[in-house]
């Protein structure tokens, strides 16, 4: 679920990719021209070149960690679109898109409206109410629960204690596909309908935006002290944004949230802490928050609000 850069910064938890400077449309043509035919693709030294399974290939959207780590486990395929290229209407299959949170609305203005139904996004945090602006509905959805420590490495499984059989999942209508490939690459991958799909969303939102929040206010802390020298704040935190978004989404969590963010956090124990990518992760228990008070109800994150002030992140 985590991807490590060299730096350990935060915005590598889970996913996030780098790309480079975009190539011109030219550069697209050019590459879509000296594409191989399927019967005079060369060898391949993919992941999945001594696999069964059948990986369908796909447009990859973004050339970082994630996005080359999932060309490898294909079977050289795949179309590899770095950010800025447009994405093309005649290569079939997914689209899965690796960028970064803020680089969304580039990807979707690169892409033709008629393939909006093939983008299967990778991203992290709350990505609901975008998709809804969007118009994009149930959009295909990957929690990748896999590390990525260097360009070109291959990924490592996030699994815990407590969860043993790995928990990477697939929603959407390339869910199954994006599951083959994961695991032509070594890794788990389980499908899931939409409710219990959000459910596990919702809880790794609350682990990234309880853990780094509590990390924040003990400068220096890691994920693991936070698990195991602020178990109490954490705790607390956890049941309090847990609450909130069961209220929210008219859900209930399956018991045992706590021990299993927890069992996570003690999986990527020497993890750094700090609060980023506000919009996309604290910024949505946030809104919650607003919401109410300006309808005249109890902040339902009262703790979560007042940390925030504290570290002058909202005001």
């Amino acid at each position: 679920m985590a991807n490590l850069t060299t730096t350990t910064s935060i915005s590598s938890l889970w996913y996030h990719s780098h790309s480079t400077k975009p190539n011109s449309l030219l550069n697209l043509k050019s590459k879509l021209q000296s594409y191989p035919s399927s019967t005079s693709r060369a060898p391949t030294t993919s992941m999945a070149a001594t696999t069964a399974t059948k990986v369908i290939p796909s447009i990859i959207v973004g050339g970082g960690r994630v996005g080359k780590a999932l060309q490898q486990m294909g079977a050289g395929e795949d179309l590899l679109v770095k950010r800025g290229e447009p994405v093309p209407i005649d290569f079939p299959g997914p689209i899965l898109v690796c960028t970064r949170n803020d680089d969304l609305d580039a990807v979707l203005q690169s892409t033709p409206q008629s393939r909006w139904n093939d983008l299967v996004f990778f991203q992290n945090g709350m990505l609901e109410p975008w998709f809804e602006s969007k118009g994009l509905g149930d959009a295909d959805q990957v929690l990748a629960y896999f590390a990525v420590a260097k360009l070109g490495e291959p990924p490592i499984d996030g699994i815990t204690d407590t969860n043993p059989e790995g928990l990477t999942a697939a929603f959407g209508k390339w869910g199954s596909a994006v599951a083959d490939r994961l695991r032509a690459g070594g890794l788990s991958c389980k499908v899931l309908e939409k409710e219990p799909f959000q459910k596990q969303m919702l809880e790794k939102l609350i682990w990234i935006s309880a853990f780094m929040l509590v990390g924040a206010r003990h400068p220096g802390a890691t994920v693991g002290a936070v698990e195991k020298d602020f178990r109490s704040e954490v705790g607390s935190l956890i049941s309090e944004l847990a609450s909130a978004a069961a209220t929210e989404k008219g859900i209930v969590f399956e018991e045992g949230v706590e021990e299993r963010l927890c069992a996570y956090a003690r999986a990527v124990s020497h993890f750094p802490t700090a609060v980023k990518e506000f919009k996309w992760r604290n910024g949505w228990f946030y809104s919650l928050s607003e919401k109410a008070i300006a309808q005249g109800k109890q902040d339902p994150c009262p703790l979560h609000t007042a940390w925030l002030k504290e570290l002058n992140i909202v005001q």
